[in-house]
C-alpha cells in the first residue's frame, strides 16, 4: 500500500514551503487572507515572533529541540513552521501546540483554549438541604 501523503488544498508540504508569502496568502481563507495582506497585521510583536519562529526552525534543523512561548493568540499558521512547538498562552498556562500540515491557516488561539470544560462529578454533603440530614458512615 502507498502512503497517504498530506496536503493543504492541493499542494504538498514540500511545495507550499518552497512558495513564496504572497504566493500562501493566495491559498489561505479568506479572514486570513484580509489580515496578512493589511500592513498593520505585521506588529513589532509579531515580526519578533515571525523571527522567533525562523530561529527555531533552523535550530531544528541543525538538530536542536526549541519550543517558542507566546502570549499572541491571533497569529496565523503559516507553512514554513510545520514541525515546530510552539507554547500558547491561554491566560492561566502555557499549552504546548505542535504545528501540523492540518493547522496551516488557522489562528494560534484555536489550539490554546482559554476556559475548561466543567465537569460535575456526584453531589456531596452539603450539596442539598436534605443531604445535611444524612447520618456519616
Amino acid at each position: 500500500m502507498s502512503k497517504r501523503i498530506t496536503t493543504y488544498r492541493g499542494k504538498t508540504l514540500a511545495e507550499l514551503q518552497n512558495m513564496s508569502l504572497d504566493e500562501i496568502v493566495e491559498l489561505l481563507p479568506a479572514r486570513q487572507r484580509r489580515s496578512l495582506t493589511r500592513p498593520q497585521y505585521w506588529t513589532h510583536d509579531r515580526k519578533k515572533l515571525l523571527k522567533d519562529l525562523r530561529d527555531a526552525k533552523k535550530a531544528m534543523e541543525k538538530g536542536k529541540q526549541v519550543v517558542v512561548k507566546t502570549h499572541l493568540r491571533d497569529f496565523i499558521i503559516l507553512p514554513e513552521f510545520v514541525g515546530l512547538t510552539v507554547e500558547i498562552h491561554n491566560g492561566k498556562e502555557f499549552v504546548p501546540v505542535e504545528l501540523t500540515i492540518d493547522k496551516i491557516g488557522d489562528y494560534f488561539a484555536e489550539y490554546a483554549h482559554p476556559r475548561k470544560v466543567v465537569k460535575h462529578s456526584a453531589p456531596g454533603i452539603g450539596a442539598t438541604r436534605s443531604s445535611m440530614f444524612v447520618p456519616l458512615k
